[in-house]
């Protein structure tokens, strides 16, 4: 691509910085715009991430009761304002979310490491405005069944978020690579290394993989929580990211193999029965490792 291209693509498109201060939004709520497709963004062809048209911010910022209309899609609440949106009492609200009946958009860490769920105001109201969840807001004691999982210490809060974060991840991902890494992200090392045994092809995936979204330097308490609530722990949930990312790579693999050193062939393909789960007689070692690695990340608390 030309230099006067490259050139023309950033004069008519803003940074997420500079597109968040031009529509009068924190730079937090800009990205979960951006998240929920509320505002459109193009890839940087200067390899410097995604960017916002100009056109876009002129048609965001003309729309009818701009800025109030976008920060009302935005606004996201704790536990306490949740609950006051939806009419309930603040554990009543928690048993929801716990239930996954409700679901976190995002969260953060606070000072005592525990995580603050948040979600958005929008859906919590319309979730309060509908009907058919009226005995589950008023009646006195909620059904048996849903009793039953909050004794057996269901909270679903966390594995709802990923699948939401990975609708994030996925959305804007055009190229297999970036959709591999967007995968990649909910799984730990040793799934990824049992998945991607070849280096040269883990070693690229890497770079499409991203990180946590709460802040906190890598390795600090606040970063290895943050890692542990982004890494999947269900047995279903991880059979499913790793028989998606087994698909994405094998079409990453077709359109575009992995950089190696010249000369050097990549591996012959794993065969289908290596990408499974193992069967029952057979040993698992990855489980151990795995138990290892969440024994040395810190617990925390959730609101």
């Amino acid at each position: 691509m030309s230099g006067d291209t490259i050139t023309t693509t950033h004069r008519l498109a803003c940074t997420p910085s500079r597109a968040a201060r031009e529509l009068g939004l924190k730079r937090g709520e800009l990205d979960l715009a951006l998240h929920l497709g509320l505002i459109r963004t193009v890839p940087d062809e200067g390899g410097g991430g995604r960017r916002v048209p100009r056109s876009e911010i002129d048609r965001v910022s003309s729309g009818d009761g701009f800025p109030d209309t976008l920060l009302d899609r935005v606004k996201v609440v704790g536990t306490t304002q949740g609950a006051d949106v939806m009419g309930v009492p603040a554990g009543r609200f928690t048993r929801l979310a716990r239930l996954g009946l409700v679901v976190p958009v995002t969260f953060y860490l606070n000072r005592y490491r525990a995580v603050v769920w948040l979600y958005l105001a929008e859906e919590l109201k319309r979730f309060a405005t509908d009907e058919k969840n009226a005995s589950l807001l008023n009646d006195r004691r909620m059904p048996e069944g849903l009793r039953a999982m909050l004794d057996a210490g269901v909270d679903l809060r966390p594995r709802n978020w990923r699948g939401r974060h990975r609708g994030f991840l996925l959305r804007p991902a055009e190229d297999p690579w970036e959709r591999a890494g967007a995968l990649a992200a909910f799984l730990d090392p040793v799934q990824i290394a049992e998945i991607v045994p070849d280096p040269y092809e883990r070693s690229h995936l890497n770079r499409f993989r991203p990180g946590p979204p709460a802040s906190g330097t890598p390795g600090s308490p606040f970063g290895l929580i943050a890692e542990r609530i982004m890494t999947a722990d269900d047995p279903d949930e991880i059979g499913l990211l790793r028989a998606d990312l087994t698909a994405v790579l094998d079409e990453a693999r077709r359109v575009r193999p992995a950089p190696r050193p010249t000369g050097e062939r990549p591996p012959a393909p794993a065969h289908p029965r290596q990408l499974g789960s193992p069967r029952p007689e057979e040993p698992a070692p990855p489980r151990g490792l795995l138990s290892r690695f969440r024994r040395r990340t810190p617990r925390a608390t959730a609101l």
